[in-house]
């Protein structure tokens, strides 16, 4: 097969959580580990790091990931979803997994995953850990796909967790409360492990607290440490309390040391050394564009904030969203003053546009819909002067679609 037929082939035979949803989700970690173990169990020839939270986890793994890179390691990097390829998922110092690997991978396993009917999320993950071990990486920065707990990546035992943020997203798998969506995260947290905790919330701390202490797990709340001041090239406030997540993981990560100077260069060079994509990205300017994935209350109360912060003569706002988000605690979020293009993600789970356009204007959203993204970004592109500000959001697939 080719790289694309053995895309189609994944895609069509595995299912996959980003386009069809709740069918589509495992949430047994019994599959994953039989996979590990037919594939000779190669999350244990690695030393790692994982990442969950509901924000940011993608932005903390990147960072993580540059700074390592620039301490002379050879960092794995696994991260989801996809934004343009599906190779975006699996990389080794900013380089993704090459084609002929992944075409590889599927033709010596297929008679296996056509067996054992695994998700496509499981595939990958066995791929990217047998790649790993296949390529002696030093360490492996593996972010959490859903939740924590039942995620296919939390077969590995890591030196370092790190937890970011939680938000109420995915709801219908991981809970209805902050303090419930905090407990699948923390099942992340390993015995004797040091956990990580980016951001302390009072709903959730209780939480964090009583797991660590279960698990004698060494915990730290970044922002109750005393940690240098760094910027990041990363656009975007929010990334602040990444940042104090990520030094916090580093000062407990042992026998991997990093020089302050690795710490700058590696936070101010993220996109470069990893390939990051999505996060507050500005795509032209006059008329300046930007696109982030934000797709929770959350995530897109501070990027609108931000939004809000920039200057400009008119508002142009591309929005797309996913079925199962609650329209009516995110769209009071979106400004009133500006003009919409409403269309829906090509995906299974894209929601239908009309369903948008009419829960929009009942906040005083008011727009056109489109048949799809690109017609809605193409017509916003040219509706829009210089001194004006177009914006794609809502979902990762709307940004997706337009990079």
């Amino acid at each position: 097969m080719t790289y694309s037929q053995t895309l189609e082939w994944m895609f069509s035979r595995l299912p996959m959580y980003q386009r069809k949803g709740a069918a589509a989700y495992n949430a047994k970690l019994e599959p994953t580990r039989a996979f590990a173990a037919y594939l000779g169990n190669p999350h244990l020839k690695f030393k790692s790091i994982h990442v969950a939270g509901t924000n940011g986890k993608g932005s903390s793994s990147h960072m993580l990931a540059s700074i390592l890179q620039e301490a002379g390691h050879k960092v794995g990097l696994y991260t989801s979803p996809h934004l343009k390829d599906f190779r975006e998922r699996i990389r080794i110092n900013g380089i993704p997994v090459s084609k002929h690997y992944v075409i590889g991978f599927v033709q010596r396993h297929r008679e296996y995953l056509n067996a054992h009917s695994l998700s496509f999320f499981e595939m990958t993950v066995g791929m990217a850990f047998e790649y790993f071990r296949r390529e002696k990486v030093d360490v492996a920065v593996v972010e959490v796909g859903l939740g924590g707990r039942l995620d296919s990546t939390n077969i590995i035992t890591p030196d370092v967790s790190l937890i970011t943020n939680i938000g109420m997203d995915h709801m219908e798998f991981l809970g209805s409360t902050l303090p419930e969506i905090a407990r699948e995260k923390a099942g992340i947290i390993k015995p004797g492990v040091p956990v990580v905790i980016s951001e302390t919330q009072p709903e959730t701390r209780g939480v964090f607290t009583e797991v660590a202490r279960e698990k004698h797990a060494p915990i730290h709340f970044a922002e109750q440490m005393d940690l240098p001041d760094y910027q990041t090239s990363l656009s975007g406030n929010y990334q602040r309390k990444n940042i104090k997540g990520v030094l916090a993981t580093l000062s407990k990560l042992g026998n991997f040391p990093v020089s302050a100077a690795q710490i700058r260069k590696g936070l101010m060079r993220v996109t470069e050394n990893t390939g990051l994509l999505g996060r507050w990205q500005i795509l032209g300017e006059r008329p300046k564009i930007i696109c982030d994935t934000a797709h929770n209350r959350e995530g897109l109360e501070p990027v609108i904030g931000q939004l809000m912060d920039e200057p400009f003569k008119n508002l142009h706002m591309v929005l797309g969203f996913v079925r199962e988000k609650p329209l009516e605690k995110l769209l009071p979020l979106f400004p009133k003053k500006a003009s919409y293009y409403f269309a829906r993600p090509e995906i299974p789970r894209g929601l239908d546009v009309d369903i948008l356009k009419i829960a929009a204007e009942k906040h005083d959203l008011h727009g056109a819909i489109f048949g799809s993204i690109a017609e809605a970004f193409e017509t916003a592109k040219q509706a829009a002067g210089e001194e004006d500000l177009i914006f794609v959001g809502g979902s990762t697939f709307t940004v997706a679609e337009v990079l």
